[in-house]
Order: C-alpha cells, then sequence, then structure tokens
C-alpha cells in the first residue's frame, strides 16, 4: 500500500478506534449491567460482558480468544501491507484495523469486550463490530466490482490513440 493509501487507513483506524471507546466508556459509566433502554424500532442499549468473538461466539475460550484475535489482526495488517494496490483500499483496511484494535484493547484491559447494541433478534455488539463488518463488505466490493490494478497497468502502458485529422 503506498504511504498516503496507508496514512489514510491510520486515520480511519484511529477514528474507529476512538467512536468505538468513548461508546463504551459512556455505556459502562451510564448503564447499569442489565439494563435495557429503548433506542429505536425495537434496538436496545444493554451493557453486555461479551467473553467470546464476534456475537458472543466461542464465549468461555478465555484467553485463546486473544490469542486468535491478536493472530487475525497481525496476519491482516501483513496481508495488507503486501496487498495489491486497488483503489479504496485503504478505507476498508483502516475500519478492519480500527474494529480489531478497538475490540483488542477491551480484552486486554477487561479480559471481555463490551458489546451495547442490541437489536430484536440478534447478539449485541458495539461500534468495533460495526467498522469490522463494514470493512468486510467494503472489501469484498473491491475485490468483486472494484477495478484490477493489473488492467489498469495494462491500460497505462498501452500507446494514447492516434489523434484525428
Amino acid at each position: 500500500m503506498s504511504r498516503p493509501g496507508f496514512g489514510r487507513a491510520a486515520a480511519v483506524a484511529l477514528v474507529a478506534v476512538v467512536l468505538d471507546q468513548v461508546t463504551k466508556a459512556i455505556v459502562r459509566n451510564e448503564v447499569v449491567a442489565g439494563e435495557r433502554i429503548d433506542l429505536v424500532g425495537g434496538v436496545e442499549i444493554v451493557r453486555v460482558a461479551n467473553r467470546g468473538i464476534a456475537f458472543g461466539m466461542l464465549d468461555g475460550a478465555g484467553s485463546w480468544v486473544m490469542v486468535i484475535a491478536a493472530i487475525a489482526f497481525a496476519g491482516l495488517l501483513l496481508y495488507f501491507l503486501a496487498s495489491d494496490e486497488r483503489p479504496g483500499l485503504w478505507v476498508p483496511i483502516g475500519l478492519l484495523a480500527g474494529g480489531a484494535i478497538g475490540n483488542l484493547i477491551d480484552r486486554a484491559r477487561e479480559g471481555f469486550v463490551t458489546d451495547f447494541i442490541d437489536p430484536p433478534g440478534w447478539p449485541a455488539f458495539n461500534v468495533a463490530d460495526i467498522a469490522i463488518t463494514t470493512g468486510v463488505i467494503l472489501l469484498i466490493g473491491i475485490y468483486v466490482f472494484g477495478a484490477d490494478p493489473e488492467d489498469r497497468e495494462a491500460t497505462a502502458d498501452e500507446p494514447p490513440p492516434a489523434p484525428h485529422s
């Protein structure tokens, strides 16, 4: 990834981490465990200690969750640092990194992740989870629907069309 792309990804990651940590701090300070606050359309604000991975899966796996998350995050960073140049790739990279860092901060500090957005029929989640999910969707979109860098390079190597007389 080019240096400007890396800087943009870092800025997106920083915004995601700050939003995630601020919202979690508000919930930890203002919402009592077990309390449910109606938000909109059946969505509630709750305070959940998620000791598993996304959406509470692998609950009770203990320190293995932290190890798995750290390895996945390191792999993600290595993959993207070695990744090809695709327009806009810095957005999902930043979202994925920011979401992963936000949840890793919780795990390191608390031993669990604070989840608080609880829609009907779906497990509670947080801002970091939103960043990660959005990052995955954008990443898939870029790779499936985005321009292939090899096609751009091939087009750049072709001579420009001859001027009309």
